[in-house]
């Protein structure tokens, strides 16, 4: 038997989301960046050197916060603009050492919490998140709106 789709369904969702990342950017608020730039920080992990119009398009903002957010994130040393070395107009953005270790160091706090959180919970309720995280994963694919 399947869960319906119902308004409760998706508004408890939210708020279960919405909740976890207040409580996992808490957990890591040392780390003296915003979720806009813990997110470019992530991106550039991920994929590496990327122009500002590739940021923008991958965090879905406009090209002028993402210079902002980069101007911040460089002038703390996380992440540094070189030139293209095809295009001498273009710049790339790329993380740095720093940025690295910032980003390890917060996933590592924010694991750990989530860990000693889980580790509190039946190992049904474990079982239970572990078969739905998944579906969850699919959730957030792109796809037709």
């Amino acid at each position: 038997m399947s869960a319906p789709i119902t308004p409760v369904l998706a508004d408890d969702l939210l708020l279960l989301v919405t909740r976890l990342a207040r409580r996992l950017r808490r957990v890591a608020a040392a780390d003296a960046v915003t979720p806009t730039q813990r997110s470019i920080l992530t991106t550039l992990e991920r994929h590496g050197p990327c122009t500002h119009g590739e940021l923008a398009d991958a965090e879905r903002v406009r090209p002028p916060t993402i210079t902002a957010a980069v101007d911040r994130l460089e002038a703390q040393g996380l992440v540094a603009r070189a030139r293209d070395a095809t295009d001498r107009r273009v710049a790339r953005v790329a993380l740095t050492a720093e940025g690295r270790t910032l980003l390890t160091e917060a996933r590592r706090q924010r694991t750990a919490y989530l860990e000693q959180r889980l580790r509190a919970l039946t190992p049904a309720d474990r079982a239970s998140i572990a078969a739905a995280a998944p579906a969850l994963l699919r959730l957030l694919e792109e796809g037709p709106r």
